[in-house]
């Protein structure tokens, strides 16, 4: 058998092909968890009773009057949970509260009825008493307060204080940026019944049907075995059904329990918007030293998380953005500490990134103030400090192929024509006061597997058919991502079968168990691992079978695209006909596969080790185009070189790419998602609570020309293939719009000016930055502060 990474001769992988579920996601035919629902004549619905305050102790919930409303059949509270009151896995997020709300909009109980009308208007009838408490609503609020929860890991390396007295230059800030709501197309869903059997079977639209399994079998009081959760598919998911979406399960398996009928579960956009969590916000504070050659020196900060009022994923989302604030830059002695605030709104959760976005974002706006203060273009201070082969992490692990993101990064010199561009951006500006343009670049370094050691596992189950057909189940769920089209082309490739002979199956607990989320960009490591060792299994056995027919021995047998042959024969059978005699003789045609990633060691207490197999590199271009008059902008152009090791699919990646930048931009510049920090009685309330008040990009937002290749020679030994993960990791090529505003600002301004810009970078925020610059440089010159209307009434 070959190994994990070398490809056959003539591969299914490599090649381009549409989403395997194109067709029916175009034509409307793709059901998801909400659309199975109808199979059911005698259906409930659920909606919750939210609190109408941020935090407060609950004296009482009477639930009397709700069963007046036609159609009500059940309200549940705390009491009617046969279980362990939580939904999290960490034993302080209670599915419904005891005695205590913690956030603006929590779940108090759930009505279920006929319709979803009635349920609606069961719970405008539950009448909750409440004693009202202090609240921390800001990540200021709660540092003050000095509430966190978790732990508090440090990352240390290298001596600092000698890296400081070192430093010709030494610079120290703060940094706050906002959080990011998930906007998934499909919301939270799901649906849970009894089958014929008595088993009860969950559809979620989760990233971890194993985790949604142990949760309703806990919070049910039932051994796991009796629970069976499938997942058909998402419309999106970001991180935000990694572990928000087992609480809706368990509300539907507790509705089926309680009442016997099946029980629906989906939360219109507002209540996903106030009750799920988001992406972390943090504060960033900094200190750091240059030489005079501007190689960084030494750094010293503190990250403090939001983590809202339960754990969930806080505490390694944080471990992850210590560990990427170094982004692609080497920074030899280094001090980083961290924190998560405990705040009275929703639990902030994982999204796309996880954390590392946060952590490099640090590092990039650090970098983007600084260069003007060393009298280096951002550009030329970011390549001065990228990594070299003979370096290591601030947590110890050596950075394998450092020379790829030197490769990347002068390829979009070379094919972005940078230089060129560069010198017309000065001409234009030179000729225009009031719109300025500017062109930066930035580069990305993302490990990939997760940071519980634990959880890099994978499982399948391959199944071949006396016709020759092929069935995959694996443990990966498909969002949308395109991971069941690259796994069937895995098995394609393994089997040595046509694309057209395999065939995926929804993903779900009773077929694959024990599976890890589709996670940390590591779906297609760990599935297609797991799919290519069963087809591995099932092509040995089949070898000794072809073997015979072909008069060749079994070592020499080959397997492409559906015709089996020998290295010393000219002979050739094909494979259904082998499948055909394998059967008679009874040889086994399935197989479980497993995969779990070697090589990986973490010691949380200490942040040591190497935590990840691989890194996967990134460059983006981004120019822009910004007015004075209003801070409003647009990106004319974005080029990409990204690093995906040898693709599997390349149409899939670059979808990826092209979405994953796209998301990134609409967090850094468009996606304000604020809660209303008043003392008054909606404080804590979720202030943008749908796409009227929170924005995401759109077609309007897209850049005007948009470049992406994939870096060439990039095979990654040991994974799937020769590939690398995709998923998260161009969320952060978007770090070039963000400085690209910057560079644009600064060009309002004196030469060499330092900008502080706001995260996200609205065209509000854009706005008073630009006025910002103007009035140093009025200060500069001694001229008189200008109103800062009067900008906008001067002709262009």
């Amino acid at each position: 058998m070959t190994s994990l990474s070398q490809r056959p001769a003539n591969p299914i992988v490599g090649e381009s092909h549409y989403h395997e579920s194109a067709y029916e996601h175009v034509t409307g035919r793709a059901l998801y968890t909400d659309d199975l629902g109808g199979r059911f004549t005698n259906l409930l619905h659920a909606y919750p009773v939210q609190s109408t305050i941020a935090h407060a102790e609950l004296k009482s919930v009477d639930t009397s009057a709700a069963y007046e409303i036609p159609g009500v059949v059940r309200v549940v509270t705390a009491e009617d949970i046969p279980g362990v009151n939580d939904q999290g896995t960490r034993g302080d997020e209670p599915m419904l509260p005891v005695d205590e709300i913690m956030f603006y909009g929590q779940p108090i109980a759930w009505v279920f009825a006929e319709t979803l009308e009635a349920a609606k208007e069961g719970a405008a009838q539950v009448c909750v008493e409440v004693e009202e408490l202090p609240s921390l609503i800001t990540i200021q609020d709660a540092i003050e307060a000095d509430s966190f929860q978790g732990v508090q890991p440090v990352i240390n390396k290298g001596d600092l204080e000698g890296g400081f007295q070192l430093a010709e230059h030494v610079f120290s800030g703060e940094f706050e940026f906002a959080g990011q709501d998930h906007f998934y197309l499909e919301t939270q869903a799901s649906l849970a019944h009894f089958d014929e059997n008595g088993q009860l079977f969950i559809n979620s639209s989760t990233q971890h049907p194993t985790e949604t399994q142990d949760i309703v079998s806990h919070v049910l009081g039932v051994p796991a075995h009796e629970v069976t959760v499938q997942c058909v598919r998402m419309g999106g998911a970001f991180g935000g059904k990694e572990m928000q979406s087992h609480g809706y399960a368990a509300v539907a398996a507790l509705g089926a329990t309680l009442t016997g009928r099946p029980t629906r579960v989906r939360l219109n956009r507002t209540l996903d918007m106030t009750m799920t969590g988001k992406r972390h916000g943090f504060h960033a504070s900094w200190k750091v030293g240059f030489s005079d050659e501007g190689k960084i020196l030494a750094l010293d900060a503190t990250l403090t998380s939001d983590g809202g009022w339960s754990m969930d994923l806080s505490v390694p989302v944080l471990t992850r953005a210590l560990c990427h604030i170094d982004n692609g830059y080497w920074v030899p002695n280094i001090r980083v500490h961290g924190r998560i605030a405990k705040c009275h709104k929703t639990s902030q959760t994982a999204f796309r990134g996880f954390g590392g976005p946060q952590g490099m974002l640090v590092m990039e706006d650090l970098l983007g103030r600084v260069a003007p203060k060393l009298g280096l273009s951002p550009a030329e201070l970011r390549r001065r400090n990228f990594y070299s082969e003979d370096q290591d992490t601030p947590y110890f692990q050596p950075v394998r192929h450092a020379d790829r993101l030197k490769s990347a990064w002068d390829q979009v010199i070379s094919t972005a024509d940078i230089e060129a561009r560069q010198a017309a951006i000065a001409d234009f500006n030179a000729r225009n006061t009031y719109v300025k343009r500017a062109l930066a670049m930035t580069p990305v370094k993302f490990g990939i597997s997760f940071n519980l050691t634990a959880f890099n596992q994978g499982g399948a189950l391959v199944l071949v058919y006396k016709d020759g057909s092929v069935l995959v189940n694996h443990g990966g769920t498909e969002m949308g991502q395109g991971l069941h089209t690259k796994m069937l082309q895995v098995a394609a490739t393994s089997l040595g079968v046509p694309l057209s002979m395999v065939r995926s199956a929804p993903t779900r607990t009773d077929k694959v168990p024990n599976t890890s989320a589709t996670a940390a960009s590591s779906g297609t490591d760990l599935n297609g691992g797991a799919i290519k060792d069963a087809c591995d299994q099932i092509k040995t056995r089949l070898a000794q079978v072809a073997a015979g027919m072909l008069g060749v021995p079994a070592h020499e047998v080959r397997f492409a695209r559906g015709v089996v042959s020998g290295l010393s024969t000219t002979k050739t059978v094909e494979w259904q006909e082998l499948i055909t005699v394998a059967y008679m003789q009874r040889i086994q045609l399935s197989a479980a596969g497993f995969y779990r990633t070697e090589g990986l060691y973490w010691d949380l207490a200490n942040m040591k080790g190497e935590p990840f197999k691989y890194f996967v590199y990134g460059v983006s271009a981004s120019e822009v185009e910004v007015s004075a008059f209003d801070g409003s902008y647009k990106i004319r152009r974005v080029d990409i070189v990204h690093d995906v090791g040898d693709s599997l699919s390349p149409l899939i990646d670059i979808g990826q790419i092209e979405g994953g930048f796209v998301q990134g931009a609409g967090w850094l510049t468009l996606e304000d998602f604020r809660w209303d920090t008043s003392d008054g009685p909606g404080r804590g309330r979720v202030a943008t609570q749908g796409a009227s008040t929170y924005k995401i990009p759109s077609l309007s937002e897209m850049p005007e020309i948009f470049n992406v290749d994939l870096l060439d020679k990039a095979h990654e030994d040991g994974a799937i293939y020769g590939s690398k993960a995709v998923g998260e990791p161009p969320l952060m090529l978007a770090f070039s719009v963000r400085e690209a505003l910057r560079e644009a600002i600064t060009a309002f301004g004196a030469p060499g000016t330092s900008v502080e810009l706001a995260s996200p970078a609205t065209p509000e925020a854009v706005f008073w930055a630009i006025e910002s610059v103007r009035d140093q440089q009025d200060a500069s010159q001694d001229i008189p502060a200008r109103d800062a209307l009067d900008v906008r009434n001067v002709p262009s």
